[in-house]
This record gives C-alpha cells, sequence and structure tokens, in this order.
C-alpha cells in the first residue's frame, strides 16, 4: 500500500528529524549497492513530503484534497505551479485530486490547458490581463482559482456530465445537450472540456454553436461583462432566428452597448430579471430585414428583449 502524507502541526519538529536523516544518509552514499542507498532514503523521501503537508494545519485540511483548496484559496487568482500542489498535497496523485475539486466539487480552478483553448479571442486575453494573468505564458501543469466561491450544484451536474460524455455523439451535440440540461446556469469551460474527453477543439464548438446554429450561448466576449472569464450561459432553449445567426461578435458587442445593454423596445434589461417575467435575454434584431437584403451592422441592428422580438416577428 502506498503510504500517505502524515503531516503534523509542528514543522519545526520534522524539519529536525529530515536534517537528522539526511545527515546519518552520509555513511549510505559510502556504500557501492544503489539498492541499499536507495533504501536508506525512503524515510527521508516520506518526511519530507510530511514537512510539505504539515504547512497546513491538519484540523484545518485533514485530506491532501483539502490541503489543495485551503492553499489555493490563499492565493486566488494567482498563477499556482503544480509542483506546489503537490507539497502541500503530500501525494503524488494531487493531480487527480484537483480534477475532482474542479468538476465534481464545483471549484473553478482553470488549468494552462483550458487558458489555452479560451485565450484565441482578444477580449479574453485583454481581461485575463487585467487580473495579472498572461494567459500565453501559463503552462499546462499550472493553475489559478477563478473564484473564491464553491459552485455547490457543481456535483448535481456531474452525474448528467457522466451520462453524456460516455454516448456516442459528436462534441459538438453533446456540449449542446449538456447545456440545454442547465439552461441559465453558469457553466465552467473545465466542465465542457472534461464532457468532450479532453478533445481540444470544444471552444471552436461552442462558438460554432453561437455563431451558426444561434443557440443563445453567451459569455463574457459576446456582450455579458458581468460574467466571469471562461463561464458560458445557455440563456433559452431556442435557437435563434435563421437570418440572426451569423451577426458577427464583435457587431453584436458594439450594438448592446450602443443601446445600454436594454430593450429599445420595452427598456428591460437583466437587471430586473425575475422568474415570473418571460423577459429573459437580449437579442438583436434587423431593421431592414436580412432576408430582403439587410446587412449585419451596428446602424441595421436593434437590442430586443425575447418578448419583444417575438413580437416584432408575428407582425
Amino acid at each position: 500500500m502506498v503510504r500517505r502524507s502524515m503531516p503534523n502541526n509542528d514543522p519545526e519538529k520534522l524539519r529536525q528529524s529530515l536534517v537528522e536523516l539526511l545527515t546519518n544518509f552520509a555513511v549510505e552514499l559510502k556504500k557501492s549497492d544503489i539498492r541499499t542507498k536507495v533504501i536508506a532514503l525512503i524515510p527521508a523521501f516520506h518526511k519530507l513530503r510530511d514537512l510539505g503537508s504539515s504547512f497546513i494545519p491538519k484540523d484545518e485540511a485533514p485530506s491532501a484534497r483539502d490541503r489543495i483548496i485551503s492553499y489555493l484559496l490563499q492565493y486566488p487568482y494567482k498563477v499556482i505551479d503544480g509542483e506546489e500542489l503537490m507539497v502541500v498535497s503530500g501525494i503524488g496523485e494531487w493531480a487527480r485530486r484537483v480534477r475532482e475539486l474542479r468538476v465534481q466539487f464545483g471549484w473553478w480552478i482553470y488549468s494552462g490547458v483550458t487558458f489555452g483553448d479560451i485565450a484565441d479571442e482578444e477580449e479574453t486575453v485583454n481581461a485575463l490581463n487585467d487580473m495579472g494573468i498572461d494567459s500565453t505564458k501559463i503552462k499546462p501543469d499550472q493553475y489559478v482559482l477563478m473564484r473564491t466561491e464553491q459552485d455547490r450544484d457543481a456535483a448535481l451536474r456531474w452525474n448528467v456530465i457522466n451520462e453524456i460524455r460516455r454516448k456516442k455523439i459528436s462534441v459538438k451535440d453533446k456540449i449542446i445537450e449538456y447545456l440545454r440540461k442547465n439552461v441559465g446556469v453558469q457553466i465552467t469551460g473545465e466542465e465542457l472540456k472534461y464532457l468532450a474527453n479532453d478533445a481540444k477543439e470544444w471552444a471552436r464548438r461552442v462558438r460554432e454553436l453561437r455563431t451558426e446554429e444561434g443557440w443563445p450561448i453567451v459569455t463574457k466576449n459576446s456582450g455579458r461583462s458581468d460574467l466571469p472569464v471562461g463561464v458560458y450561459i445557455l440563456e433559452e432553449d431556442k435557437q435563434a432566428y435563421e437570418h440572426d445567426r451569423r451577426i458577427p461578435d464583435e457587431i453584436r458587442v458594439a450594438v448592446l452597448k450602443r443601446d445600454k445593454f436594454k430593450c429599445v423596445e420595452c427598456g428591460w434589461d437583466r437587471t430586473i430579471l425575475r422568474r415570473e417575467d418571460p423577459r429573459k435575454m437580449i437579442e438583436l434584431h434587423h431593421k431592414h430585414q436580412h432576408k430582403d437584403g439587410g446587412e449585419n451592422t451596428v446602424e441595421n441592428l436593434i437590442s430586443l428583449c425575447n418578448v419583444c422580438h417575438d413580437k416584432v416577428h408575428r407582425k
């Protein structure tokens, strides 16, 4: 059985024991048999792991997983090396514990790989830079805690993710099926990456669902400035009208900003969002219809809530 680290609340005693072990190891180094030296070094190796995992009190974080999240909570929005998590966890399989914290326990821990997937748009890069994070320099085995509050519903979504993940369907179909089961819920890129079996193209598929197939998937870049970086929301379980699906994101954002993110007909915006109110989202409408030659320009587009937009098209 693999030995787990045994942290205690006295790092200084552990340090002294480690020094003593390494001092005595000088005798073993003079021996010619390699295996003898390896076996003699094992207690020092264990003691070093115990020392690293003792920095966080045992009564505060009894398990390796607890120590990892406790450490990250002390340094949110900072780039943390995986080797740091290896030290404080005191175990070799620390990366699996990080994944459990991300997917099963709802902690928004982004890896360098995820940053690489989502950081191909200028506004995302700028938002990360404002946080002091250079997404172009983050390594795959580095991590950032992006939110200090735990997503308590993540555990409930875990079973849904795994059920869809096992299906023999395309990555795009998996993503939209999962989003449709979680309409209005903030979904992290880490969830979608896991859902896609770590396929690198998952972020591209999300963009295709939004820009080509008309699913109202919103992000910080697409006009929802209130959302954290790397978070996705399917605002409504309804595809946009076909002629509204190919509006470039930069045009969409410019129109929303001009109209102050409000419906120009009724004045609704997300600050007055209510469960009983059928108005749930802001959509863009062509004043001169696209099918009649109207272009996707700022001048030809206005912001309407979903209710007013439906009313206009019924007329």
